[in-house]
């Protein structure tokens, strides 16, 4: 059901429901926030709060309002919420908890939920257990407690489950221009996507930032991303925990590789949404969006007046998805030109004092190292606490550079208390983009860097939960070759003898198996390199009834793993890893969602550090990336043919060669159908 949250998230009237502190707060914040609509406060003993005449019911207002604040018990807003409903409200922010979220410790939690989402109908509402929203355009905030959000005329949206996080975020003195800060609550009803996507339709709105606990409708996260991507509103992701439903059961290391955040990683990179781990970087990416907009790439050039803050700089960025270029020959003479015969020219730049104070020349020096193949110059500058006015001449130099050169330029504090506040407006002004601390700075040029196009291909949901079984090795290999995978030539047998007799079928050196064990390697079930005639011995030494007897795959280059599996939270998680005894070692691997272009495949294979390998290394002969992508696409169309059961699916390994890619081990859990 899509609703319409715009009455909702930008209302032309108020109703505040209850008449405790929170409820002051609400009208005490839309009043001094100077909203100019009406404010109608709803208590059953009428009276005055917060210096307005409230109205004993809802039936006795003026008119449906556009916004209702539900102030009052779990109960109680369940009728308030069917009668705002009922009245034709926009929309209303549920403030009481002792929802869904508090089911632990209540059973009636769910039944509570289910019957305040019946009463709101296609009315939306946020939360229960929600702190509301601030809309710092109109000043229309229902807010029950204080903030540090101030009127903009434009300016990012923050979304968030966390009402005290929200309350800090606003606190922020980083001079970042918050246009919306909503709480979302335990979402009953309406999602952060949903909500993210209304806050779209706003024009003032310059990037959205989403702290995100969980994910929750796939497809509307889908909708999200083409919705911000055809409107060309950046969005950001804080992504924190770890998905306990994301980890499946670790009978695979596949599972092991996919579990906790691996998933969820998967669907920000398929959405195209870049991702910051901390709040500092999150706000300072979020104003480098709203000054700045998305960059190309993340080449950098870096000026300072110091080479410790060169070095610095350097280090910052190693190991980041971050470059500074070297100096190309237009960049080198104009610095020259600027800089005299006794600076050396380098990117990161120091440029010495000689030139410090001189705003005009501090400006051309600047204005020098810009260039149409670089996507942000930072101007290292750390003003003094004791008078920031002193260093004036960067500042200015600073607004010269941008508007001369036409080019993105940042003012970068080394340490984030070294930016006025004052400074920090002035310079965003003037389409300079002020960052607050070195490191934050180049994390949120390499997330500004990180947009894409969101993959068009529905993403293939996870569907119900499953009752999964271990099919053998051999069933295992049978369902993939059909697919078009290549395996071994093969043989199966109940007895040693048996598995004596077939071997002499095949054509050493041979690989034998025991079947119907999940670790086989652990249980000593696995023997390779034997002839024919070893088999029986090995076979009668193994703890196990029913064998598998192959031909080992020669000229191997290299050996990567391949699974799929299925991640309630995020969809069916495709993970390509260094295969064998390297799995564990290692730890290098790279994980996508299904279904995934043929494309997408190979730039994640490319991102593994045994590519190197499959490539040819030092002169080695390389493996047939043809056939390795041929293998995972049949892996791949194996689980788009079996969603509806499968569990997970493994090869470990798939023995690359020059020739040919041959899955030599293979698992699969599924339920039965």
């Amino acid at each position: 059901m899509k609703r319409d949250l715009s009455r909702l998230l930008r209302p032309r009237s108020i109703a505040v429901i209850g008449g405790g502190a929170w409820c002051h707060q609400v009208i005490l914040q839309s009043q001094r926030m100077g909203f100019e609509g009406a404010i109608w406060p709803v208590h059953p003993r009428g009276g005055n709060i917060a210096g307005l005449q409230a109205v004993e019911r809802l039936e006795n207002l003026p008119s449906a309002p556009d916004a209702a604040f539900v102030g009052i018990n779990r109960d109680a807003t369940i009728d308030a919420v069917n009668a705002l409903s009922g009245m034709g409200a926009g929309g209303a922010v549920c403030f009481a908890s002792g929802f869904s979220e508090a089911q632990a410790e209540d059973a009636s939690g769910d039944t509570l939920q289910t019957r305040l989402i019946d009463a709101a109908g296609r009315m939306p509402i946020l939360g229960p257990n929600c702190y509301g929203f601030i809309n710092a355009l109109d000043g229309a905030l229902l807010w029950p407690d204080q903030h540090g959000c101030k009127r903009v005329d434009r300016g990012v949206a923050i979304l968030t489950q966390s009402s005290n996080i929200a309350i800090n975020l606003t606190m922020q003195r980083r001079a970042v221009p918050i246009a919306y800060m909503v709480t979302c609550g335990n979402m009953a009803q309406t999602t952060q996507a949903e909500i993210a996507g209304a806050l779209l339709d706003d024009p003032r709105v310059t990037a959205i930032g989403l702290h995100v606990e969980g994910f929750s409708d796939l497809r509307a996260w889908e909708s999200l991303a083409r919705k911000a991507h055809d409107k060309g509103v950046p969005l950001l992701a804080l992504k924190v925990g770890l998905s306990d439903q994301a980890r499946a059961a670790t009978i695979s290391h596949t599972a092991s590789l996919a579990g906790g955040d691996a998933g969820a990683q998967a669907l920000l990179d398929r959405l195209g949404i870049p991702r910051v781990h901390d709040l500092p970087t999150f706000l300072e990416t979020l104003k480098l969006f709203h000054v700045a907009g998305p960059l190309r790439s993340a080449r950098l050039s870096s000026v300072s007046c110091s080479g410790g803050e060169a070095s610095l700089a350097a280090d910052t960025g190693h190991d980041r998805a971050v470059t500074f270029p070297p100096l190309n020959p237009s960049q080198r003479t104009n610095l020259r030109a600027a800089l005299g015969p006794k600076v050396a020219l380098a990117n990161p730049l120091d440029y010495h004092t000689y030139i410090w104070r001189d705003t005009p020349a501090m400006t051309r020096a600047f204005s020098a190292i810009t260039d149409p193949d670089i996507d942000l110059t930072m101007l290292i500058v750390d003003y003094p606490h004791t008078d920031a006015s002193d260093w004036e001449c960067a500042t200015q130099a600073a607004l010269n550079t941008r508007r001369e050169t036409d080019t993105r330029v940042a003012v970068v504090s080394t340490l984030p208390e070294l930016m006025p506040e004052d400074v920090a407006l002035r310079l965003m002004a003037g389409g300079v983009v002020p960052l607050q601390g070195l490191r934050e700075a180049i994390c949120a040029a390499e997330a500004a860097a990180g947009i894409t196009p969101p993959e068009h291909l529905p993403l293939l949901l996870p569907g119900q939960a499953r009752d999964a079984e271990l099919v053998t090795e051999a069933a295992a290999k049978v369902e993939l070759s059909l697919q078009g995978l290549p395996v071994p030539r093969h043989a199966t047998a109940t007895s040693a003898q048996q598995a004596a007799t077939v071997a002499t079928g095949l054509t050493a050196p041979l690989a034998l198996k025991g079947l119907g064990l999940a670790h086989k390697s652990e249980a000593g079930a696995v023997r390779l390199g034997l002839a024919a005639s070893d088999i029986e011995t090995a076979a009668q030494a193994m703890p196990a009834e029913t064998f598998l007897i192959e031909e080992m795959v020669p000229d191997g280059v290299a050996e990567l793993l391949v699974g799929v599996t299925r991640d309630p939270a995020h969809g069916f998680v495709l993970t390509l890893a260094a295969g064998g005894i390297w799995t564990e070692l290692i730890g290098d691997s790279v994980s996508i969602l299904l279904p995934a272009p043929r494309e997408k495949v190979q730039a994640a294979l490319e991102r593994l550090k045994v590519y190197t390998l499959l490539a040819g290394f030092r002169g080695r002969p390389g493996a047939d990336i043809i056939a390795i992508l041929d293998a995972i696409d049949a892996i791949s169309a194996y689980t788009l043919a079996n969603a509806a059961t499968l569990e997970e699916v493994e090869v470990n390994p798939l023995i690359c060669t020059p020739t040919q890619a041959v899955a030599a081990d293979a698992l699969i859990r599924k339920a039965r159908t």
